[in-house]
C-alpha cells in the first residue's frame, strides 16, 4: 500500500481523485503528520453517479467548517485558537473574525494530504486504523492517534 504525492490544501479542489472511491489518507503540516482517516464507508452500495468517498470527505476537509468535520474542529481546537492573542477575542463577537474562516486559512496556509486508494470499505476502515496505530506510516497522528 503507497500513498500518493503530497497535495497542498491550498491547491484543492484536486483532479486526480476520483469521482467515487474509497480511501484513507494522512494530513501533514510539514513532517509532523497531523491526522489519518478514512472515506467511502459502504461504497459497494453506492449507486449513483454524485459525488462519494474520498473526494467529498477532503472537500470537507478543505473547508475549513466545523460544523460536522471533526477534522476542522481539531485543528480549530489544537490549532488555531492556542494561536489566537487577546485583541482577537472582542473581534468574535462583533462577527469581525469567524473560526471557520481562521481554519480555513490555516489549513490552506499550512497543510498537505495524501491518499491510497482502495477497492473497499472494509480494506479502507483496516488501513485507517494501521494509520492511526502508526504501523502505516511509522509514527501515530497528532490529532487522533489510536
Amino acid at each position: 500500500m503507497e500513498f500518493s504525492k503530497r497535495y497542498k490544501f491550498s491547491e484543492w479542489p484536486n483532479s486526480d481523485i476520483p469521482k467515487i472511491s474509497a480511501g484513507i489518507y494522512a494530513i501533514w503540516k510539514s513532517d509532523e503528520l497531523l491526522y489519518c482517516g478514512m472515506s467511502g464507508r459502504q461504497i459497494e452500495n453506492h449507486k449513483s453517479d454524485r459525488k462519494f468517498g474520498l473526494i467529498t470527505r477532503l472537500n470537507s476537509h478543505a473547508s475549513g467548517r466545523l460544523s460536522g468535520d471533526q477534522f476542522c474542529v481539531y485543528v480549530a481546537n489544537r490549532l488555531v485558537i492556542p494561536s489566537l492573542r487577546a485583541d482577537d477575542l472582542p473581534k468574535f463577537a462583533s462577527g469581525e473574525l469567524k473560526l471557520d474562516t481562521m481554519t480555513k486559512r490555516y489549513i490552506h496556509e499550512h497543510l498537505d494530504y495524501q491518499y491510497i486508494l482502495v477497492d473497499s470499505s472494509s480494506e479502507a476502515y483496516t488501513a485507517e486504523v494501521n494509520a492511526r496505530n502508526g504501523s502505516l506510516l511509522g509514527k501515530k497522528p497528532l490529532l487522533n492517534p489510536l
